[in-house]
């Protein structure tokens, strides 16, 4: 599905939104879990358990992030006409650029440090 220039705008401005709700709802804890090598950013959109031995509230971190963003997907997607899907995948793109160097990122193999 296309979306025309103003949508393709509007749509933007709802991620990068997004982004502001969710990086500083939880930002010190968020970037301290990120920052440890916990988590990651996805190429789905969501939050992923980067190591399997992360402390229960990383965990609970992560599944509080991903819930958000999902709600919030689901918002993008119903005001602007597309899937859940695309709304999360348009997020992806975004967070991977944005995400800090050495931080890490889904990559096609797995995890690797940005």
């Amino acid at each position: 599905m296309t979306m025309s220039k103003h949508m393709k705008k509007a749509f933007k401005a709802a991620v990068l939104g997004l982004a502001l709700l969710v990086g500083t709802a939880h930002a010190i804890e968020l970037a301290d879990a990120k920052s440890q090598g916990w988590l990651g950013e996805q190429r789905d959109g969501y939050l992923g358990l980067v190591r399997s031995d992360a402390p229960p509230e990383v965990r609970q971190l992560l599944d509080q992030v991903n819930r958000q963003r999902t709600a919030q997907f689901e918002q993008i997607a119903s005001r602007n006409g597309i899937s859940v899907n695309d709304a999360a995948a348009v997020f992806a793109r975004e967070a991977l650029q944005r995400t800090q160097p050495g931080n890490y990122i889904q990559g096609q193999g797995g995890w690797v440090r940005k």
